[in-house]
């Protein structure tokens, strides 16, 4: 059986945008790919750390299709409703957001704990400093051991049919 992909967006919000290094790249990018998940009938699961003092995802980032689920831990997966709107664990979670060395590395290690496959798309992922982001996708890489692939180019489920070359780091 072919897993299902999922993308998960955490915590791409409108107050924290400003404060991450290139954060329109990143931005832009991820807009990318939340249209190209959309275009493939990819669900895509969105995280809001604390939307009343953050405020909620950045406008041309999500549409009604797409569950949000508000948390107020730094990992998503302390956070039952988050836990709940998961797939099953034969699913491929890619993974894109913000602060790398915070949400998103701490949801990524939570995903991994309770079984999932764990896609880090590396170019739709931020932190306010550029030293966070690359601490966080080594401390990732060290906690994904044996199991660990990085390429350059990749193209997985079904995101070719975009064009788009998903980049990423991908853990087990």
């Amino acid at each position: 059986m072919k897993p299902n992909p999922v993308l998960v967006v955490i915590d791409m919000q409108a107050k924290l945008m400003p404060h991450i290094d290139n954060g329109a790249a990143v931005l832009k990018r991820c807009v990318t790919l939340v249209k190209a998940a959309d275009l493939l009938d990819i669900p895509v699961l969105v995280t809001e750390q604390n939307p009343r003092g953050l405020g909620g995802s950045v406008d041309s980032l999500i549409s009604e299709r797409h569950r949000v689920i508000e948390k107020d831990t730094f990992d998503a997966t302390l956070c039952p409703n988050f836990v709940a709107a998961l797939s099953s664990k034969d699913s491929v979670l890619f993974v894109a957001g913000c602060e790398a060395h915070v949400y998103v590395l701490l949801t990524v290690n939570g995903l991994l704990k309770l079984g999932y496959t764990v896609e880090l798309i590396a170019d739709t992922v931020g932190s306010s400093a550029p030293e966070n982001k690359a601490i966080a996708l080594a401390r990732a890489q060290r906690e994904g051991s044996a199991s660990y692939h990085h390429r350059k180019q990749r193209s997985s489920a079904g995101w070719e049919a975009t064009g788009i070359r998903v980049s990423g780091t991908r853990w087990r």
